[in-house]
């Protein structure tokens, strides 16, 4: 697709931060979820306080794809102790790849991902993880195509409700 720019986000761009997350998480998640969950999950997990406390943090990054300058997805990647589940310096997390539906399948999942990958070579991680929702069938296949592989599950709470994450990982070397 042409002119896609990957940017670093930064405590400037928390409201915009904010509404990307927002809105690709709804229109991923909406249709198979309750709505009440939803609302608490957005309300929460994309407030200013939550989004500026992870954009200051050290071990955390996020990247927005950029088309004629609107966010039209984004990325999050966390190292060291901040990652979620696996705490291991030797790894890098990618917590979200998350894209607008307008704009799936058409490769900028793909450029976000290989930024991820950039990255963590650049760090020096020996693999990549990630956990992806069991019901979720197109990110499974998209990271599959990547060349990861399932190696445990874990619990994701939205609202009140606990759902199962498969946890996926590739190795870099």
């Amino acid at each position: 697709m042409e002119n896609i720019e990957i940017r670093k986000v930064t405590l400037d761009d928390i409201q915009a931060l904010q509404q990307i997350g927002r809105r690709t998480f709804a229109e991923t998640f909406s249709e198979s979820n309750n709505e009440d969950n939803m609302a608490k999950y957005l309300t929460e997990g994309f407030s200013v306080e939550k989004l500026s406390e992870e954009v200051s943090n050290l071990g955390s990054q996020f990247y927005f794809a950029l088309l004629n300058g609107q966010e039209i997805g984004y990325l999050k990647l966390n190292t060291g102790t901040s990652q979620t589940e696996l705490v291991d310096d030797k790894s890098l997390e990618i917590e979200r790849i998350y894209v607008l539906g307008a704009y799936h399948g058409k490769k900028v999942g793909q450029l976000l991902y290989e930024k991820a990958i950039q990255i963590a070579v650049e760090l020096n991680a020996t693999y990549v993880w990630l956990g992806v929702w069991e019901k979720n069938p197109r990110a499974i296949r998209f990271y599959e195509k990547n060349g990861f592989t399932e190696f445990d599950k874990h619990i994701f709470k939205l609202g009140e409700e606990e759902q199962l994450d498969i946890m996926m990982k590739k190795n870099l070397r």
